[in-house]
């Protein structure tokens, strides 16, 4: 079987490094995410300990679609009841790029109508479309009129951990701060501390991470388990995974601190962190007063940048001056903005570009002196 982890823009990189430390087959990094094959258990795993992957797709086809009846051909040509039966809902959505079907409601609908139309002349009757909780979900990637044709194993996005019942503005995905600690070079051993945290993703990720607690463990199930595929062996090679993974969880590690001038952002970050089950030392404290980590550890953040979380260049001023104290620490600054770099007055040792959604930034590290 083929797989496609999708990732966020720039992470692709960190989120090959980690399929291959989790032993998965033929990973190979691409523009939107990372290749790998392997049986359906293995796409399972990727779902449950892949931090950074915000999708898991199973290829089923792909082929020319420079129309809609090429690619009407193209999608009834798949055996669809391996998947779902009349009694599974369905959803299906689509991106296009560069092709003569450009119209992604069209691709979706004329697939739609493929699958359905199999599926009735097999069965007897069709499945009913729900676009907001399927039972299969179904992707369209369509590029240069050539057509692939997927299934989302996860359902819905990984980014969902479940544990952020409070959110504050711009929130930063799960998977994005997750893809950030591992470009950081942070060690999972030295103490970490986000001195503008906001609702505390970045400190609750890197707990969880150094406490090797799989993301995909809050979940009730994932998107595969209500295919018509599921079966009992399958169930129990996931249980079994599933356990495996709660073995591994680790109950000592690293100090996490996360502060933020923000009394009900440090609010949110506290219950953010009960959910999620992270012991995380979270405080209110202006970024001036944050002092160095004992023993000198890693300082991972994203400063507020863009329209929504205003800040001027006297802000990252005092930012710089703030984590320029941080003598002998490493630090990684998500900068939304050049203004960032500019206060920093120093130079980097590395600079990754990365989307937080579709805002370019870059991840600045800096060794302090």
């Amino acid at each position: 079987m083929d797989f496609f982890a999708t990732a966020a823009r720039g992470t692709e990189p960190a989120l090959r490094d980690e399929l291959r430390e989790l032993g998965l087959r033929g990973v190979r990094a691409d523009r939107g995410g990372v290749h790998f094959r392997g049986e359906m258990l293995d796409g399972a795993r990727a779902c449950l300990e892949s931090r950074i992957a915000v999708r898991v797709l199973l290829r089923l086809c792909e082929g020319e679609a420079r129309d809609g009846e090429e690619l009407y051909a193209l999608a009834r040509s798949i055996e669809w009841t391996r998947w779902l039966s009349p009694r599974h809902t369905l959803a299906v959505s689509a991106v296009s790029r560069a092709s003569a079907l450009a119209h992604t409601l069209f691709i979706a609908q004329k697939t739609k109508d493929a699958i359905v139309d199999r599926i009735r002349d097999e069965r007897g009757a069709r499945p009913d479309v729900d676009r907001e909780d399927a039972d299969v979900r179904v992707f369209v990637h369509l590029a240069k009129d050539h057509a692939a044709i997927w299934l989302d194993l996860a359902g819905e996005s990984l980014h969902l951990r479940g544990y952020r019942t409070k959110i504050r503005e711009a929130p930063l995905k799960e998977t994005l701060a997750a893809a950030m600690l591992r470009i950081s070079g942070w060690d999972r051993r030295l103490p970490l501390l986000d001195p503008m945290c906001g609702a505390g993703t970045i400190a609750i990720e890197a707990w969880l991470w150094a406490h090797d607690v799989a993301p995909g463990l809050s979940r009730a199930r994932f998107g595969f388990e209500r295919w018509a595929s599921h079966d009992e062996p399958l169930a129990r090679a996931l249980a079994q995974l599933r356990e495996g993974a709660r073995g591994r969880m680790k109950k000592e590690g690293p100090r996490v601190l996360g502060s933020d001038v923000d009394v009900r952002a440090i609010e949110a970050a506290r219950a953010n962190a009960r959910a999620a089950g992270a012991h995380v030392d979270f405080r209110t404290l202006p970024l001036a007063d944050v002092r160095p980590l004992s023993p000198p550890g890693f300082v991972v953040t994203n400063p507020p940048y863009d329209e929504r979380l205003a800040a001027d260049e006297a802000f990252y001023r005092d930012m710089a001056d703030a984590l320029r104290g941080l003598r002998r620490h490493d630090v990684a600054i998500l900068a939304g903005t050049p203004a960032i770099e500019r206060a920093m007055r120093m130079r980097w040792t590395s600079s990754t570009p990365l989307w937080n959604g579709k805002i370019e930034c870059r991840l600045l590290r800096y060794a302090m002196p």
